[in-house]
């Protein structure tokens, strides 16, 4: 039998198996994020730090952001405070994402389609030519 090969965990792997609800996640990564927890008290906060984060945005939760906020500040953990650092310099916004149902999801959407296309054209053209461009592909919403 072929012993099966064992994956290093990198930073990025281990963030989003902190971040996925653990139903979600596969038996072995639940044994691992077990393991992870048990053997280090930062990891075992920063898992409950980043659920309540995930939760908060899933259900929009905008008063349990100033006390997720304090309890990041609290936590002594690095990553998750320079994270709650770049939230609290857009606070307005963000409380209002978690408070109402607009998106500027189309809006972006329409932008990055837009330099997409100007990407396309780049050296080869004026405005005349990217404003037929865009204006002959059809919108897609």
């Amino acid at each position: 039998m072929v012993p099966e090969k064992v994956i290093p965990w990198t930073a990025g792997r281990a963030s989003w198996l902190l971040m996925k609800e653990e139903e979600e996640l596969s038996e072995n990564d639940q044994e691992a994020l077990e393991r992870m927890k048990q053997e280090d008290k930062k990891i075992a906060e920063a898992y409950s730090l980043s659920q309540r984060f995930v939760s908060m945005i899933k259900e929009r939760l905008h008063e349990a952001l100033l006390p997720w906020l304090e309890d990041v500040k609290q936590s002594g953990i690095d990553g998750l405070k320079r994270f709650a650092k770049g939230i609290k310099q857009d606070l307005d916004a963000v409380r209002n994402a978690l408070s109402f149902e607009w998106s500027q999801g189309q809006v972006e959407g329409q932008v990055n389609r837009l330099k997409l296309i100007k990407r396309q054209m780049y050296g080869r053209a004026n405005f005349d030519l990217l404003r037929k461009r865009v204006l002959a592909y059809p919108m897609r919403c």
